[in-house]
């Protein structure tokens, strides 16, 4: 049984590294090509959705490859694919869009980027395993540093709705990494489609509800280097910060563990500001740059601090173990 936290296999983790840097650069670029469509009067849950659709028509195909006709997979683990499109598809995303309206984007990503701290904290009361000097001493500089990514030496303005809804984000965010590292025999391709598809449904049954309005435009959509039909930011969104996004991060977790995965994550916040300046016009000040860097050093900080595999935990075994527990948890 591979344990959740890491992969004894140096190779397996060198791609899982490579893997997680193209989840985060993926996942990273949605928020430039959603900032022009928001500009345009499309609404955040209609791209969200839409966003996940069209992931999970572009993941199909593989997935039905990957599966090779065993369906029973996805049968025997429907608790870990239903579970998975609830906290990582659709409470991180309603968690956060409903919380922007209430707040600032720079808190309230700051609140639901607190993920990685809060699996360190659930592996070591869960399962025993005490995070080192080494892991904490990272996991300190890169919140130094995510604080002057996201600019909020500014003295920003919170809510309590906002905190609160940043704070649900937070607890989809964790369970996306800790139910990624479950070690099933669903294919990556197959529980990303399929986790894309629920995770849909769901937030479109909630835009029904009226809590998050549809709404779309078929106005052009202006970036720093030309003016674009609106299919073109969608299409980039479905496919790349969709389909590719969401695979190759769950492929990166079940290499590199969820711990070391979570905070990797955190690298999406710098490719956004990347390519918010390439994209948007929009130029990172001197602060941000800085800030990149120390998230960059306590990285590596962490990646220095990981121990030597371990056994995982019995209730690990099975996907209603590690559901259960995440529930708990959370």
């Amino acid at each position: 049984m591979s344990t959740l936290t890491h992969d004894t296999r140096p190779r397996a983790a060198g791609m899982g590294l490579v893997l997680a840097l193209v989840a985060a650069g993926s996942f990273g670029l949605s928020g430039a090509l959603a900032d022009g469509l928001l500009a345009t009067g499309w609404t955040p849950i209609t791209v969200v959705v839409l966003r996940l659709a069209i992931g999970a028509l572009c993941l199909l195909p593989f997935a039905l490859r990957d599966l090779r006709g065993q369906w029973r997979t996805l049968a025997q683990d429907w608790r870990l694919v239903l579970a998975y499109a609830a906290f990582g598809m659709a409470l991180a995303q309603l968690g956060f869009f409903s919380a922007v309206q209430h707040m600032a984007v720079g808190p309230a990503l700051l609140i639901e980027y607190t993920s990685p701290a809060a699996v360190v904290l659930w592996l070591w009361l869960r399962r025993g395993e005490r995070p080192t000097r080494v892991t904490v001493l990272g996991a300190v500089i890169v919140a130094a540093g995510l604080v002057l990514v996201l600019g909020l030496l500014t003295g920003a303005r919170l809510s309590l709705p906002g905190v609160l809804w940043a704070a649900l984000a937070m607890i989809g965010g964790s369970g996306y990494y800790l139910l990624a590292a479950h070690p099933s025999r669903v294919p990556a391709t197959a529980l990303t489609a399929a986790s894309l598809i629920i995770g849909a449904i769901m937030l479109l049954a909630v835009a029904l509800t009226g809590m998050l309005p549809l709404g779309a435009s078929d106005a052009s959509v202006h970036f720093a280097f030309a003016d674009v039909p609106w299919w073109v930011p969608i299409l980039a969104l479905g496919i790349v910060s969709g389909g590719i996004a969401y695979s190759s991060g769950i492929a990166a977790v079940r290499r590199l563990g969820s711990r070391l995965a979570s905070f990797l994550g955190i690298l999406e916040l710098v490719f956004a500001v990347g390519f918010a300046w390439m994209l948007l016009g929009q130029t990172p000040a001197l602060v941000q740059v800085v800030g990149g860097g120390l998230v960059l050093a306590g990285i590596i900080v962490l990646r220095l601090g990981e121990r030597a595999p371990r056994a995982a935990a019995s209730t690990s075994g099975t996907s209603e173990g590690i559901i259960a527990e995440t529930v708990r948890v959370c």
